[in-house]
């Protein structure tokens, strides 16, 4: 018993995840060189690098900061100490690259000018070598040991061209080779911390305390310190810390940064809040229902940032080739440098500088950032908008999606049933026949009744008192009003008691054709009254399904269990092209396979819940309603927060962008690459060519990438 438990012991403990926020984390191409080296430490069972959102996880044994910043020392790479993660307070640490580069630039142009001007060969040597060290200093830390070990990254390969530049005497262009490339480092650490300041942002929506009265006493308390079932006070543009239920007072809530609505939301007591969210007029009282760790923004910051661990297709296929690539080239530049001064005679020098521009090229940076960059820029817009993206794999997916099937009910309607006709055939009012009605349905908990209670309530009616009610099990329900036993309920119902039902059948038929729900209300002598009830269309569903067949849908289906006039007549409203209609979950699977097989890339929309298995047979599950429902940020692969279709059109669109991105910068990464490698056959690639081609294709491909964060939702 003891070895077991101890064995139990030993399973919790190595599958345990530590997470340190990193600085420095520039280099795609060195984080996962970093990663590796972490795997490799003892008693780690795994480790993973998330370079978008500059941050790595460990399994297993907890390593303290200096065993983590010794195993990223290669590349400079340290832990971050303060809550901002890599931006240091210090002006000297935040802009020392660029400092130091400017001054690398100064002795460059003054060793220029004094080559000019006729100044001795000495004085000029000086100033190139002191420009290349002071614009190379940070290279060269890191390349040497990595050189020694032969590990042959990024550093060690421009550690490599600037010594060998200076062993043959290139002094001018190993300055401005060293002068380049500390632009080039200082170009993509902004440009990345830019594309990450989208996540960052999330997590600095909330706030970091909040006022709880506890026992009758107001305190400020930090977020960690309050607990489930604590009452939060919120004042009027006071931003709620976490997620509850208002107990008392009434407001308007901007829920913009969880479910990217701008549109304010009236709070009364009942109704749920989230974390983040902005209380703009009036004061409330909210029962806290959650944790912090587990509030809905929580979930999303975490979704978001393990969203950049999922890597895309297109991100594995280039890790694959950046592995193969840098080798091959390291291989061929060797080849350079030896084979034609030995077996042609050729001339060391030139073919010696010809083989170190080509370690310039190698460098497999812009290659190995092309897809990361334009994946995080997407989730981070997309999550600014409302749209949680759980991967790049689904944002390739999405992108890729030819056909969309919907739910009905809660999906492309509203999913709460509301009286749309009453019919009076014996002389009675609308208002009359209401007012009976809901006397008798008020007493019932069916859904149908509900829409017939809230009907008069909406026109302020008052309910006529009624007396013996019995529901009748899937037919309906009756009551005895001043005397008088009235029926309502289906046709079955009325069948039952032996009523004539010619008169009504024409009527009744209309309706169902129309999408409705007809309930019948009368007497033990004959139907006095027609009551119609359906499931109200979205108003943004007809415009969304437009817009979808804009961004490139081929075909919209409807699936869903109701009858067929009723689905019928609802696609008709919307503009769904096809309906499959009284289905089965199971059917909803079945149907969901056949349309891969004719379609290929098929995503599947609905509430999470009851649609489960559809979502998770589709290539692509995108769940309604995303904010405060656990199952739905679970089931699905693309959460839509807000309970409305108008966002899809916007991810399908950013999907698809993002696919057209991806491959522009993977063709622009190997096209640069390509003909530079060519130019140095004719001896054409010189040292500053190279190094502007590297640098110019990374920062290419990521303000590509970060182009994404410019797409915004439709306006309506």
């Amino acid at each position: 018993m003891a070895v077991k438990t101890e064995t139990r012991e030993h399973d919790k403990k190595s599958t345990q995840e530590h997470v340190y926020r990193l600085a420095n984390l520039t280099c795609a191409d060195c984080a996962a060189k970093f990663e590796e080296k972490v795997k490799q430490a003892a008693g780690v069972v795994d480790a993973r690098v998330n370079f978008a959102a500059s941050k790595l996880t460990v399994v297993g044994r907890r390593l303290s900061v200096e065993e983590v910043e010794k195993l990223g020392a290669f590349d400079n790479i340290k832990v971050a100490r303060h809550e901002e993660g890599d931006r240091d307070p210090s002006f000297w640490l935040r802009n020392r690259q660029a400092v130091v580069t400017g001054i690398s630039l100064l002795l460059l142009v003054t060793a220029y000018l004094a080559d000019i001007l006729g100044a001795s060969e000495t004085l000029s040597i000086s100033l190139y070598v002191a420009a290349t060290v002071l614009g190379g200093w940070e290279t060269f830390k890191k390349g040497f040991p990595s050189l020694l070990r032969l590990d042959f990254n990024m550093n060690t390969l421009m550690t490599v061209a600037v010594s060998g530049a200076l062993a043959i005497g290139y002094w001018g262009e190993a300055a401005v080779v060293a002068f380049l490339f500390g632009v080039s480092e200082a170009l993509e650490s902004y440009t990345m911390e830019r594309a990450r300041r989208s996540i960052r942002s999330l997590i600095e929506i909330a706030p970091k305390q909040a006022t709880i009265r506890r026992n009758g006493e107001e305190r400020v308390l930090p977020m960690e310190e309050i607990r489930v079932g604590d009452i939060m006070i919120v004042r009027p543009g006071e931003k709620i810390a976490m997620d509850g239920k208002v107990v008392k007072g009434r407001t308007t809530v901007n829920e913009a940064a969880i479910t990217g609505e701008s549109i304010p939301v009236d709070k009364e007591p009942g109704d749920e809040v989230f974390a983040g969210s902005l209380n703009e007029f009036g004061s409330i009282e909210v029962e806290v229902t959650k944790l912090v760790e587990d509030t809905t923004l929580s979930k999303i910051i975490t979704m978001v940032e393990e969203a950049q661990e999922k890597r895309a297709p297109s991100q594995a296929f280039v890790d694959r080739f950046a592995k193969v690539y840098t080798p091959a080239v390291m291989v061929l530049a060797v080849g350079i440098a030896l084979v034609p001064p030995l077996a042609f005679g050729a001339p060391w020098q030139p073919w010696i500088y010809n083989a170190l521009a080509l370690l310039i090229v190698a460098c497999p940076c812009a290659l190995v950032v092309s897809t990361p960059v334009a994946i995080v820029s997407a989730i981070g817009n997309a999550a600014r908008n409302g749209v949680l993206i759980k991967g790049g794999i689904h944002l390739e997916n999405a992108g890729a999606l030819r056909a969309i099937a919907f739910d009905k009910t809660g999906t492309l309607t509203r999913g709460k049933p509301a009286v749309t006709d009453v019919v009076p055939l014996k002389g009675q009012s609308e208002v009359e026949v209401l007012a009976l009605a809901s006397g008798i349905e008020k007493l019932s908990e069916h859904p149908l009744a509900e829409a017939i209670v809230r009907a008069a309530k909406d026109r302020n009616l008052t309910p006529a008192e009624a007396e013996d009610f019995e529901a009748i099990t899937g037919k309906g329900a009756r009551a005895r009003v001043e005397g008088t036993l009235y029926w309502i309920g289906n046709r079955r119902l009325f069948e039952e008691q032996g009523i004539e039902l010619t008169a009504v059948e024409n009527r009744i038929r209309e309706l169902q054709q129309e999408g409705k729900t007809a309930m019948l209300l009368g007497n033990k002598e004959e139907v006095i009254a027609i009551l119609a009830v359906a499931d109200q269309v979205r108003e943004t569903s007809r415009e969304a399904i437009r817009r979808l067949k804009q961004a490139g849908i081929e075909k919209t289906i409807m699936l869903t269990g109701d009858n067929r006039a009723t689905a019928q007549a609802i696609a008709k409203e919307v503009g769904v092209d096809e309906v499959r209609a009284e289905l089965l979950p199971q059917d909803k699977v079945e149907a969901i396979k056949e349309l891969r097989k004719n379609y290929d890339r098929i995503g599947m929309v609905g509430d999470g819940v009851n649609d489960a298995p559809a979502l998770a047979t589709a290539t692509t599950g995108i769940a309604m309603g995303g904010a405060g429902t656990d199952t739905a940020l679970e089931t699905a692969d693309i959460a839509l927060m807000a309970d409305d279709l108008s966002k899809l059109p916007f991810t399908v669109r950013l999907s698809r962008a993002a696919l057209r991105v991806i491959k522009q910068n993977i063709t622009l990464s190997l096209v640069i690459k390509t003909v530079a490698t060519i130019l140095v056959f004719p001896g054409w690639l010189t040292l500053w060519l190279a190094i502007l081609a590297d640098m110019g294709a990374t920062l290419l491909v990521t303000a590509n990438g970060m182009r994404l964060l410019r797409i915004k939702p439709e306006k309506e």
